[in-house]
């Protein structure tokens, strides 16, 4: 099935509530997801919750379209062919599509277990409207990562709790979750990487987390920051120049468009109902 240029593989599902959806947004993964596949399908395939998993494919040139085909040929296992307009997007179209109660995004590297989820979807079933990740504070650890990314990330967050975000001290880690309706008022309400421009050329690791973290204060959601090991995994798609630059960018364009009102101005819009699964 096609639906507003992107293309949704599945098989079948019961007819039955789904408790979570994982999203794993990736471009160019040939090596990586498989072993990242068959990790989070071998815990999934052991809990007594239902979920789905959606590859939600950025555009990838190489295998990873027919990795993420195969995979969707296994129940409850759905695969986004999308344009390739960057992780941001991809993660956008996840949340569309996405049945789940609960709804979280993880990086196709996996560096963050993928036995949080479950945490996840304890806390948001309890009080918390969303979770995320962090690599910071009691409990958390970082594992093998290179001295210029920690740098790069600090910097960074001292600059996100300067200008948007007061208290969160890690922003960045690539695990966050969310109850489904939290998760689709916020990117509701966001106005960077709507998925609706020209495709790219290349990886684009943007700010995207920070403007969703910054409406959720904004509008008095509930955050967990759950503490987790996390481990630096080789072939990371970060430009540390460029795209330094563009998440700094896009900080500025979170605290100008809410100086103009624009995420005043926005009332909640819910989002087309998701896409349904067709094609075989």
């Amino acid at each position: 099935m096609v639906s507003g240029g992107n293309t949704t593989e599945s098989i079948s599902r019961p007819d039955q509530d789904i408790e979570l959806t994982i999203v794993v947004p990736c471009f160019n993964e040939e090596e990586r997801l498989p072993r990242t596949l068959d990790t989070v399908l071998s815990y999934l395939l052991q809990q007594d919750y239902t979920w789905e998993l959606i590859i939600a494919d950025d555009g990838s040139v190489d295998e990873t379209p027919e990795i993420a085909r195969r995979a969707a040929e296994q129940e409850n296992v759905r695969h986004l062919r999308l344009p390739h307009r960057g992780k941001a997007a991809a993660v956008r179209a996840g949340v569309e599509a996405a049945q789940g109660s609960a709804i979280v995004f993880t990086d196709a590297d996996l560096s963050t277990p993928i036995e949080y989820v479950t945490t996840v979807c304890r806390l948001t079933r309890e009080s918390w409207d969303l979770v995320i990740g962090t690599r910071e504070g009691k409990g958390a650890r970082r594992v093998d990562e290179p001295i210029y990314r920690h740098f790069m990330g600090r910097l960074f967050n001292y600059l996100v709790q300067m200008l948007l975000v007061r208290g969160v001290r890690d922003t960045q880690c690539g695990f966050k979750g969310f109850r489904a309706d939290v998760a689709r008022d916020l990117f509701a309400r966001s106005l960077l990487y709507r998925g609706d421009g020209d495709e790219i050329r290349g990886p684009l690791v943007t700010g995207f987390d920070v403007e969703l973290l910054f409406l959720a204060r904004k509008f008095d959601y509930q955050l967990y920051e759950l503490p987790v090991t996390w481990r630096h995994v080789e072939g990371s798609k970060v430009r540390p120049g460029l795209d330094s630059l563009l998440m700094m960018r896009d900080l500025i364009r979170v605290r100008i468009n809410d100086a103009r009102g624009r995420y005043d101005a926005l009332p909640p819009r819910e989002f087309a109902a998701p896409v349904g699964s067709t094609e075989r």
